[in-house]
């Protein structure tokens, strides 16, 4: 006869496999079907207006999303540098999740649901100029940057995108009308490049007397950084390096008034 103490090992493995049967069946009955999304698409639809921003939550729903109300977010929306033009954020929640574009945010109006629908609203910024808009004349002392839609930190970005020489420094000069400050984003671009390869990449950034150091890795994603300026024409210098090869630095920078 076996001791109970010798089958005890086997009764835990028993228990656990039933407890992952039970927890798989009641997460996959947690997933909201189609008509769950189809309904809460078709809420938001009554009330958008275009220029309003869409996003989903948690950040692996944003495909389904997608399948519902692609449609009314446009590349340029899809690919923003961030959410701080959007006056109006649609959210559109399971599982009691909240995207980071609503962080700190109340919502004025919402619906339950197994798909949740809410409404944020913000005091928008006023984009003064956009580095993107000035490829062509920026000036560039090595290589110079083509305008991507790249992956960045997983998700989509428009962003000037260049790949540096090893241990080497390329200094471009853009001129733009200023606001009172500049606001920017930079990271390392290709998700297989930054598997491969785990060296950071760096960017200074010039304006006037102001400047930014910002050193990015590849577990950094896409990384904010902000100067102070002096409403009127100015010149916006950025000074690109890595230490190692194939660091696809992509970044991209409005003026804010």
């Amino acid at each position: 006869m076996k001791k109970p103490l010798a089958a005890a090992p086997a009764l835990l493995l028993v228990i656990v496999a039933l407890w992952e049967i039970v927890e798989t069946v009641r997460a996959t009955r947690s997933v909201p079907d189609d008509v769950a999304w189809e309904r809460a698409a078709q809420i938001v639809r009554g009330r958008f207006h275009p220029g309003e921003l869409i996003v989903f939550a948690p950040g692996w729903a944003d495909p389904i999303g997608r399948l519902h109300l692609g449609d009314l977010i446009p590349v340029e929306t899809a690919a923003r540098m961030d959410d701080a033009k959007f006056g109006t954020i649609w959210e559109l929640s399971i599982r009691g999740a909240h995207a980071p574009d609503v962080a700190g945010l109340h919502a004025d109006w919402e619906v339950g649901g197994d798909v949740e629908v809410r409404r944020f609203h913000q005091a928008a910024v006023e984009v003064v100029d956009d580095v993107l808009e000035h490829l062509a004349e920026l000036k560039s002392d090595g290589v110079k940057p083509t305008l991507e839609l790249a992956e960045v930190g997983f998700a989509p970005h428009r962003c000037l995108q260049l790949e540096p020489p090893d241990h080497g420094v390329v200094t471009m000069t853009v001129p733009m009308e200023l606001g009172s400050t500049l606001v920017g984003y930079v990271g390392l671009a290709d998700v297989f490049k930054r598997r491969n390869i785990r060296t950071p990449g760096t960017l200074e950034i010039r304006v006037g007397a102001a400047s930014r150091i910002v050193t990015f890795g590849v577990d950094d994603g896409w990384v904010r950084f902000e100067l102070p300026t002096s409403p009127g024409p100015g010149v916006v210098t950025f000074l690109a390096s890595a230490i190692s090869h194939e660091r696809l630095i992509c970044f991209a920078a409005e003026a804010r008034r």
